[in-house]
């Protein structure tokens, strides 16, 4: 990769608008506490946006304040990656793609009606409308040759359509972004190849449904008759209430109680877990090993870990340790 330099003249200041400063506000916010400097790349883009299609030093400053950063580290991004220019550029940007697809069909004309057009690379015209430089490929492979001005792709491209483009850029006139033949967007550029029965896109017409006759209404009116009374509805059994969710009888031991047992021991307690268990009064694996289902429901809605407690075996494992810690004595 060739070294990259700044441009010798540099406007005096650089600042957000008011718009771009909100924008970039919000961008820092989606990422962690101290991590601002992730949002180095976007908000050099912005930057770029706001001055012209170029990253000037003032620019590179304000974000590095802006992100806290040192102005070397925003300067080596800005450096690397080509997407930034680092000189001026014209109001529109030609990005012509020289990769091979493009050079097959063509690209080496469109770099002739640059040069005779606007200059060398990197040169911008005197009315500052244009300027151009060589890139890889910008993936529209298909309808090559092609060029990206500004935000929009310009494909199938030829010397004489792509010469037009241009002068129409610079006089002002709108100019259409895509395929610049008779094509829909990357289809065959001889026409359609499949689907090409017509039937297929006639729509079958449907006999509207005739309206229903209303009957006229007599002076004398229909007879009504007296519909039987519904029958009351039973009332609804009440359902059964769920048993209480009940706290472990055996969860009583003290902060400070000597008989304390390691809960970590247990795969699936963390340290985390350990503390919310002391809280709940919870120290010793016998007492995990004697809870019984009502315990449980208790103990989860605490943890906030549905299933959690009989999926791990936690009561199983307390047995477990229960049992040597016994043996060993406390």
């Amino acid at each position: 990769m060739s070294v990259r330099r700044l441009a010798e003249q540099q406007p005096e200041s650089f600042k957000f608008s008011a718009e771009n400063l909100k924008w970039a506000k919000d961008q820092v916010k989606k990422y962690p506490k101290g991590k601002q400097a992730s949002a180095v790349i976007p908000l050099l883009w912005r930057a770029q946006k706001q001055n012209d299609g170029w990253v000037s030093e003032p620019a590179i400053r304000h974000v590095a304040d802006f992100l806290d950063m040192a102005y070397i580290r925003v300067y080596e991004v800005a450096t690397f990656y080509t997407m930034f220019n680092l000189k001026p550029v014209g109001k529109h940007y030609v990005q012509l793609c020289g990769t091979t697809p493009c050079w097959l069909r063509g690209a080496d004309d469109l770099k002739a009606v640059c040069r005779s057009e606007i200059g060398e690379q990197g040169q911008v015209t005197p009315d500052g409308k244009l300027s151009w430089l060589e890139v890889e490929c910008l993936g529209a492979c298909v309808n090559a040759p092609m060029v990206q001005i500004n935000d929009d792709y310009y494909e199938d491209l030829t010397a004489g359509s792509f010469k037009k483009l241009l002068d129409d850029l610079r006089a002002g006139r709108t100019v259409k972004p895509g395929p610049q033949i008779n094509r829909q967007t990357s289809a065959p550029s001889n026409g359609f190849t499949t689907l090409t029965d017509a039937g297929l896109y006639k729509v079958k017409k449907t006999k509207a449904a005739k309206p229903k006759t209303v009957a006229k209404k007599t002076t004398a009116g229909p007879k009504v008759t007296a519909k039987p009374k519904a029958k009351p509805k039973a009332a609804a059994k009440p359902k059964p209430k769920p048993a209480p969710k009940q706290k472990p009888e055996s969860a009583v031991a003290a902060p400070n109680d000597a008989r304390a047992d390691d809960l970590s021991l247990i795969n699936g307690i963390g340290p985390k877990i350990v503390g919310t268990l002391q809280d709940l009064g919870v120290y010793r694996f016998d007492q995990i090993a004697s809870w019984t289902q009502t315990n449980i429901d208790w103990v989860e809605d605490h943890l906030k870990f549905k299933g959690r407690i009989q999926r791990e075996k936690w009561i199983a494992q307390a047995k477990k340790l229960a049992k040597s810690t016994t043996k060993r004595g406390r």
